[in-house]
Parts: C-alpha cells; structure tokens; sequence
C-alpha cells in the first residue's frame, strides 16, 4: 500500500456518503447505521495507485486539474506551489475551456483529472469530446460516465484530498528524481491542507 490503513483512516478517505451510484458497489464496504457508506480502504489504496501511473506519465504542465469545491482548491493551491506548471482549474470551470481556442480561459491538456466529477460535468463532457483521457476522485455518490479511470475516495473531505495531492506530489518527486525513496520526501499531508490565511 501507498500508505499504511491508519493514514487512511486517519484522512477519513474512506467515510463515502448516504447516496450510493451502481458503480460504488465494486468499492463499497458497508453501510453504517447513520446511513453513511464506507469506502474499502485496498479499493482506494489500488484506484489511487492506477491514477498516479496514469497522471505521472506525463510532464506537469500537460496535466490539468479541476477542482471546484473548496478542500479541493485549497490542496491544488498548495499543489501547484510546488508544481507551478500544472494547468490549475479553480472555482468554476468554464464552458469552452477545452475546446473553444477563442476563448481566454482556453487549455490544451494532455490528460486532466477531476476532483469531482458530479460538479464538472462539464470538464468530463468537454475532455471527452476532445478525446482527453480524464480521471477523477469519485465518492460513493459520484457518477463514473466519461471516466478512463477513477479512485474511489471522500473527495469532500479536507484531509482525505490533502493526502490524495500529498501521494501525488510525492509520486511526481520520484519521477522526477527529487528524492530517491518514499522515505526522503519530507513535506507533511498538513502542508496540503493549508489555506491562505494559515501562512
């Protein structure tokens, strides 16, 4: 595993919610009695495995990320602090981003990742018409269609997005050769979570 199961648990990645889409049942463990679903923490840790290898076979600054919701945006801003080439997607996402050139707001990724796929619809819509590969973070409520590939995970979650972006930074340090094991990369999963007015 990319992490041991308590970090995981630690993030609450794997507390899903009360709406379950025909897809979470490959990924869902159980149900608690407050309603809420839990994730399988190997289900995760394997979605986030696949999204890294997808994601790191390419150069940062032909990656795009969407991020939307707020705990999303916070970790991307910290993210891109250290990858300030990455195409950094906030807030709203803009119809005609991916394929309207005349537009300002116009990017040309090469594969683009969605931090919630049910809010970017759009993203996924305008990825998939100009046949950009995009993966996403998907919760137990989250619509699959127009994904090549997806990690299951609470994607609303401050902590459990914090250490998505940390395992992806650290991902991308070792293919960059910044560190030569896991052990070496030394910025914490806090670092992610950090908002403007916490520096």
């Amino acid at each position: 595993m990319l992490v041991s199961m308590e970090t995981y648990i630690e993030a609450g990645a794997h507390i899903g919610s009360k709406i379950k889409t025909g897809e979470a049942k490959k990924f869902i463990e159980k149900r608690r009695k407050d309603g809420i679903y839990i994730i399988n923490i190997e289900k995760i840790d394997e979605g986030i495995q696949r999204l890294l290898k997808h994601l790191t076979k390419y150069d940062p600054k032909d990656i795009a990320i969407v991020a939307t919701r707020y705990y999303a945006m916070v970790a991307l801003r910290n993210f891109k602090k250290l990858f300030p080439d990455i195409i950094a997607i906030e807030k709203r996402f803009v119809p005609g981003s991916f394929t309207n050139p005349e537009s300002k707001y116009f990017v040309e990724p090469e594969i683009v990742l969605s931090c919630d796929p049910n809010s970017e619809q759009q993203a996924v819509r305008e990825a998939n018409k100009m046949k950009i590969p995009i993966v996403g973070l998907v919760d137990t409520d989250t619509k699959t269609d127009g994904l090549m590939d997806y990690a299951p995970i609470n994607n609303r979650g401050k902590r459990s997005l914090a250490l998505f972006f940390w395992l992806l930074a650290r991902e991308f340090y070792m293919k960059q050769g910044k560190i030569k094991s896991y052990s070496e990369f030394k910025i914490p999963i806090s670092f992610f979570e950090k908002t403007e007015d916490e520096e």
